[in-house]
């Protein structure tokens, strides 16, 4: 397993220069459930709907997730929804728009309407105008593009054919970015992969990539023998071929070929997925990674990206938890320091459906009696969070000699436990203002204590949560092992 750490302190530091059709991505979400009386249409009654930023502008946003600095360079009209877009991308922390406006095209709008409750896109309707741009535009990209390479460490070309990548700006910036020694990663969509001569790679689709070689491509060996043809006509060191739940196959020009199968997720929406592996790729090469890591990162990125619904980013936290072992995860990942951000782990459970629970105390020497109640409030729900008292909490309720163990080592002995997905450490005596927090839909207590006395009973029911009380083991003390130890019995 390579060093993750080293490559996420190396990703903050690159800049990547990220150019292509950019687009509005409007959602609309409700239900239908009736015809329409005016024509034999679906009646769908909306309930919510979200923008966002798309195309090449969704790999731009990918890649400022992950951590680096995204220069893009796009194409808006003059109009409102163009405007609207070069806010949203201003407001980017880590994306610095340089966007050329052209008067005589609109800006590139999508508006997909989805049933909320099966995820199921039911009509798309796009505002475009797929023309190579002009003379005149197409300079004003070039003009605006080619002075910026000298800051970048990668070049990202995101091909939606709407306009921006004619022949011409292609050729222009892969010579470019070649003389310079600086990588250029293409997602194409120009069938005629000769158009991309000189990139460092391509990361077609399968169905892109068995068009434009006319193969099969229904296997690695097919993948495998058209891509060596194809490279000797792009010229390119590597081709990275997309297969949705059959995995990615990457074919070096020199090397054994590499696969990975797809991680089995639940599949809420795959817009923008495609976006997604090329920002991970291009952010990982430019970072130092071989292709190797590179790919396997994207594969585990576009799993996160499609569990999401809508135009989805993929932050370096969401992409570590998802490929680094659960055995890492436990240490790194599992454990919340006093004021720390559970929020965010939460909110990403509730948006997948999750059941969050929790449980809390000193933990001070992990026994069975520990274990029973751990277990069983797992089992009340699909996430627990433990809440774990500081050293400090501990001593004042336990007075002088307690913790026996620091808080960091509770922590890990919690976190290692399967059945646990969160341990948020806490310095007041109790958890209630972590309760506040984390508005668990379970709180669960042991047997010993009533309804009443279990601190927070009132917040979680108050949002229609339960308190659950389960059975515990008696015979077992951590009060009564520490004295037992200390007695030398």
């Amino acid at each position: 397993m390579f060093d993750f750490d080293a490559l996420s302190n190396a990703i903050s530091g690159r800049t990547v220069l990220c150019i292509g059709d950019l687009m509005l991505d409007e959602f609309v979400y409700g239900e239908v459930s009736r015809i329409s009386p005016e024509a034999p249409a679906p009646v769908i009654a909306v309930q919510r709907s979200e923008s966002n930023i798309g195309g090449a502008g969704n790999v731009a946003r990918n890649v400022a997730a992950l951590g680096a600095h995204c220069i893009f360079v796009g194409l808006v009209g003059d109009d409102d929804t163009g405007k609207s877009l070069k806010s949203a991308l201003m407001s980017e922390p880590r994306i610095e728009p340089v966007l050329v406006s052209d008067p005589n095209r609109p800006t590139t709008r999508k508006v997909r309407f989805v049933s909320e409750h099966f995820s199921t896109h039911m009509l798309r309707a796009d505002w475009e105008q797929a023309a190579p741009a002009s003379k005149e535009i197409e300079q004003k990209l070039l003009d605006c593009i080619l002075p910026l390479l000298p800051r970048v460490d990668i070049v990202l070309l995101s091909d939606y054919a709407k306009g921006v990548l004619t022949p011409r700006v292609i050729r222009s910036v892969i010579d470019a970015a070649r003389e310079r020694g600086t990588r250029v990663i293409v997602d194409p969509k120009n069938l005629n992969f000769e158009i991309y001569r000189g990139a460092t790679l391509l990361t077609p689709n399968r169905k892109e990539f068995a068009e434009a070689t006319r193969s099969h491509a229904e296997n690695e060996a097919d993948i495998s023998g058209a891509a060596q043809q194809a490279m000797q006509i792009a010229n390119c060191e590597a081709l990275l071929v997309t297969q949705s739940e059959h995995g990615m196959t990457l074919v070096p020009r020199k090397g054994t070929p590499i696969h990975v199968p797809a991680h089995q997720v639940k599949v809420r929406d795959v817009s923008g997925a495609g976006d997604t592996v090329a920002a991970v790729i291009a952010v990982l090469l430019a970072a130092g990674a071989d292709w190797e890591t590179a790919l396997r990162s994207a594969n585990a990125a576009a799993a996160v990206a499609v569990s999401k619904k809508g135009t989805a980013t993929v932050s370096l936290a969401e992409l570590r938890r998802r490929i680094l072992p659960e055995a890492s995860l436990a240490a790194e990942e599992k454990i919340v320091p006093a004021g720390g951000d559970v929020e965010t782990r939460v909110r990403e459970w509730r948006e997948e459906g999750l059941r969050v629970g929790f449980t809390n105390g000193c933990f001070d020497i992990l026994h069975p009696g520990h274990v029973r109640v751990i277990t069983e409030a797992r089992a009340n729900c699909d996430r627990l969070i433990v809440g774990l008292n500081s050293d400090a909490s501990v001593k004042r309720l336990k007075g002088e000699g307690r913790p026996v163990q620091n808080e960091r080592a509770r922590a890990e002995v919690l976190a290692a436990l399967e059945a646990v997905d969160l341990v948020a450490i806490f310095e007041d005596d109790t958890p209630l203002e972590l309760i506040v927090r984390i508005k668990p839909t379970v709180l669960v207590k042991g047997g010993d204590y009533t309804r009443e006395q279990v601190v927070g009973h009132e917040i979680v029911e108050a949002n229609g949560g339960e308190v659950v009380l389960v059975n515990i083991l008696p015979g077992f003390s951590t009060t009564s092992l520490v004295a037992r130890a200390r007695d030398g019995k």
